[in-house]
């Protein structure tokens, strides 16, 4: 058994990504964050659906086309495949850390 909320430096340089389980269709991710986003001009185009949910702390997500989510703990959003998003903000007073779902086309259809 392991804790979503352990494991976790107290220093993080870049954002730490630890993929939990995976399959041909599934990915599942811990994303933890401290105060870190996405570089100016950067937008992830997936080819993935990803559900995310924020289990501790807070961020704000943007959209190309101007929609902005903010997320504190337990928020969740399902980003289809190919809309393209950033991580505009995370808090710098305490780590985020999310769980991230991607699930193929395929397994949707």
């Amino acid at each position: 058994m392991s804790n979503l909320f352990q494991d976790i430096p107290d220093h993080l340089p870049e954002e730490l990504v630890t993929v939990l389980a995976t399959s041909p269709n599934v990915r599942i991710e811990r994303i933890v964050s401290g105060g870190h986003c996405s570089p100016e001009g950067f937008w992830y185009d997936q080819d993935d659906h990803e559900w995310v949910v924020v289990l501790r702390g807070e961020a704000r997500l943007e959209y190309d086309d101007g929609e902005s989510l903010s997320m504190k703990a337990g928020d969740h959003v399902l980003i289809p495949a190919h809309r393209r998003h950033r991580v505009a903000w995370t808090s710098p007073h305490e780590q985020t850390i999310w769980l991230a779902v991607f699930v193929s086309e395929e397994m949707i259809s």
